[in-house]
């Protein structure tokens, strides 16, 4: 058996026990979950875990980068298309969103790592998508005119909390008396406000 068939079969071995944990730590939070429960949720030998994850922490962290959307949410970032910046943005915005919806398990996770964690693996994750993403940023600023923000990480910071903004009070008011009033364009409402705030500018 050759060292590239090895790999893969590690690659394999490694992604079976992060969904196996990910199921459990949706279905109890992480504390307690334990690392024999993930072990026996794969399939696996608990010393299996053990050849690819020194620590539940270290298992948690590799989630947080391995699982993360952005792989495929960047390049549909790169291709929305908009000739003003409110049409761009609005684009991005949805792509964004329709694919955080879709994998509601992610701001689960970061939710997590939010209370539990206290932010501590944000420095692994930014590290792994920040070379990745922040040029799309600095792009923006140099081809988009009238932008009042013109550094590219506020402009990045401040759209990806708008996102996570929209992600977390959508699960806080589903199935509420809010929801059912909320308009059909909230995303287009959302961005709006990110551009423009919410009072109207005097004449």
């Amino acid at each position: 058996m050759t060292d590239e068939v090895l790999q893969t079969k590690g690659e394999r071995t490694r992604l079976q026990i992060e969904d196996a944990a990910i199921e459990l730590f949706m279905e109890q939070g992480y504390h307690a979950t334990s690392m024999r429960q993930i072990a026996e949720r794969a399939e696996l030998a608990l010393g299996g875990i053990y050849n690819h994850f020194k620590s539940k922490d270290e298992l948690f962290e590799a989630i947080i980068v391995d699982k993360h959307p952005y792989r495929k949410i960047l390049p549909m970032i790169i291709a929305a298309e908009g000739e003003t910046m409110e049409e761009f943005l609005s684009n991005a915005a949805h792509v964004v969103i329709t694919e955080l919806t879709s994998q509601q398990y992610y701001v689960k996770l970061m939710l997590i790592e939010i209370v539990e964690f206290n932010g501590t693996h944000g420095a692994s994750l930014i590290k792994e998508i920040a070379p990745k993403i922040l040029p799309v940023f600095e792009q923006f600023v140099k081809t988009r005119k009238n932008l009042r923000v013109t550094h590219p990480a506020v402009l990045m910071r401040s759209f990806i909390g708008m996102v996570l903004s929209y992600m977390i009070t959508d699960m806080i008011i589903a199935n509420s008396v809010l929801s059912k009033v909320m308009p059909k364009n909230i995303v287009d409402a959302y961005v709006d406000i990110y551009m423009h705030g919410i009072i109207k500018e005097t004449a």
